[in-house]
C-alpha cells in the first residue's frame, strides 16, 4: 500500500467509521438536531454547527492546496472559521452534507496523488503536503472528538 493511499483509508475512516480511535465524524454528527448543533453549551467554546464547519473548510483548503491554491494564513477568521448562515433544520442538513462531501472529495483526492510529491511543499506553508495530509486526519479526528464532549453536554 501506498503512503497516500494509506493517509486517504486514514482519513476516510476518520469520516465514515472503522477508526482505530473511536467514533468518526459521521458517529459522532449521528443524530444530531440543528437545535443541539447550534447550541453553544461552554462560554466561549465553539458550537458543534461550527466545529462541523471548521472541519469542512479545512478540509476543502487541503484539497485546494493540491491544485495549487495558498492555504489561509489567517487564523480565526470566516476562511478558518466559516459563519452560520442560519440554524434551522434545513441549514444544519446542509452543513452536514457539506462536511462529508468534503470529506469525500479529499480521500478520492489524496488517492490520486503521486506519492513522489509528498515532500513538495504545500502551497501558503512552509511544509510538506505529507505534514498536511497527516494532520488533516488528526485536525478531523480532534474536532469529532469535541464534537462527541458537546453532545454528551445537555
Amino acid at each position: 500500500m501506498t503512503e497516500t493511499k494509506f493517509i486517504s483509508d486514514q482519513l476516510h475512516k476518520a469520516f465514515e467509521g472503522d477508526a482505530w480511535h473511536g467514533p468518526s465524524v459521521r458517529e459522532t454528527l449521528d443524530g444530531v438536531s440543528a437545535e443541539q448543533a447550534a447550541a453553544k453549551p461552554i462560554t466561549d467554546g465553539h458550537s458543534i454547527w461550527e466545529l462541523a464547519l471548521h472541519i469542512a473548510a479545512w478540509v476543502e483548503h487541503s484539497r485546494h492546496a493540491i491544485d495549487g491554491k495558498p492555504l489561509p494564513l489567517e487564523l480565526d477568521t470566516p476562511e478558518d472559521w466559516p459563519r452560520i448562515a442560519g440554524t434551522d433544520p434545513a441549514a444544519w442538513k446542509q452543513t452536514h452534507n457539506q462536511v462529508f462531501e468534503s470529506g469525500k472529495a479529499l480521500v478520492k483526492a489524496i488517492e490520486k496523488f503521486p506519492p513522489e510529491r509528498l515532500t513538495d511543499t504545500v502551497p501558503g506553508r512552509s511544509y510538506d503536503f505529507h505534514q498536511l495530509f497527516h494532520g488533516i486526519v488528526q485536525h478531523t479526528i480532534y474536532h469529532a472528538g469535541q464534537i462527541a464532549l458537546l453532545k454528551k453536554i445537555r
